[in-house]
């Protein structure tokens, strides 16, 4: 396992392109907390006691590239949703979270975290058939080694959930998607049992409750670490947000096509489209969104926060 501690000031982008550079961020923080690592979107630093800064930046990532276009309020949404789905998870299994007394300069983006030996594992759930597992399926008939029914399309809802995870890429190389027993050499076949279970344990309590509040969710991606401490395994990073899941309106849901959702498809789909400009082959960074689909980005994603929660963005 890897522990979560530092990274250089500068961090490549996972790609087939030329690496992109993300400048270390500059929240102009107090005198005590030290930049030890920056994400596509995540900001990590180190507070005066040791413990670890959590910041969510507005920044939002498509086919590897960080765009040169932010999302107003993005950041703030992601952590807001994670607190909420960790307070509902809590008799689940604990999470990373600390405090959320943060420096005003990052105040409501930001989460005092504990530092944990993360499992270089993505551990990813699916409810429906989607996106890479789509593909994968009409390749193999299966998805990461999980054999499925014939005649499933996009969107299907799966028999059962299935885990389907993917190793950590070092820098320079792509996640990759693997089956149950890849995980087991990378991990042992203990904490790969205990890491499938706690993938679709939580992934089931999230989807009952989203349901409830007419979303479902199609797919999500959770990250798991061991307390230094206790040796207990940890939920981290964020969680079942329309950056790391794929959310779809329950009443529209419509199999067999793609399905309208509130996650970041809505850039992609702008992104592939003619009016972009943009050959995602060509090596060449993508172009700025136009104002309208940052703000429709914007306003899906504070749609989920709102009919998930049951409360207003603020």
């Amino acid at each position: 396992m890897q522990t979560l501690v530092c990274s250089p000031d500068r961090v490549r982008v996972v790609s087939d392109h030329a690496p992109q550079q993300i400048p270390a961020p500059d929240y102009d923080l107090p005198e005590g907390y030290t930049h030890v690592y920056s994400g596509k979107v995540r900001d990590l630093y180190e507070d005066p006691d040791g413990r670890l800064l959590f910041v969510a930046s507005d920044r939002i990532s498509a086919y590897d590239w960080v765009l040169p276009t932010t999302i107003p309020d993005k950041g703030r949404i992601l952590t807001a949703l994670t607190v909420w789905w960790f307070e509902r998870l809590g008799d689940v299994l604990p999470n990373h979270l600390l405090s959320l007394e943060v420096p005003a300069e990052v105040a409501g983006r930001a989460m005092v975290t504990q530092r944990l030996d993360m499992f270089p594992v993505e551990c990813v759930a699916r409810g429906y058939l989607t996106g890479s597992g789509l593909s994968d399926y009409r390749n193999t008939g299966s998805v990461c080694g999980v054999a499925l029914p014939a005649g499933l399309v996009d969107g299907s809802r799966l028999p059962e959930p299935v885990f389907t995870p993917a190793t950590k890429a070092e820098l320079g190389d792509h996640d990759e998607n693997v089956d149950f027993e890849t995980i087991t050499k990378t991990v042992g076949l203990d904490d790969a049992t205990e890491l499938r279970r706690l993938t679709l344990e939580v992934y089931a309590r999230a989807e009952e409750l989203a349901r409830e509040r007419g979303i479902i969710v199609a797919d999500t991606k959770f990250e798991f670490g061991r307390s230094l401490r206790s040796g207990v395994i940890v939920l981290a990073d964020e969680v079942l947000t329309p950056d790391s899941s794929r959310f779809w309106p329950a009443d529209q849901w419509s199999p067999g096509s793609p399905q309208p959702s509130f996650d970041k498809q809505f850039v992609r789909d702008w992104l592939t489209s003619t009016d972009s400009g943009w050959d995602r082959t060509s090596g060449e960074a993508p172009p700025a969104l136009p104002e309208w689909v940052v703000e429709q980005t914007r306003a899906k994603y504070v749609e989920a926060y709102e009919r998930l929660t049951g409360t207003a963005f603020r």
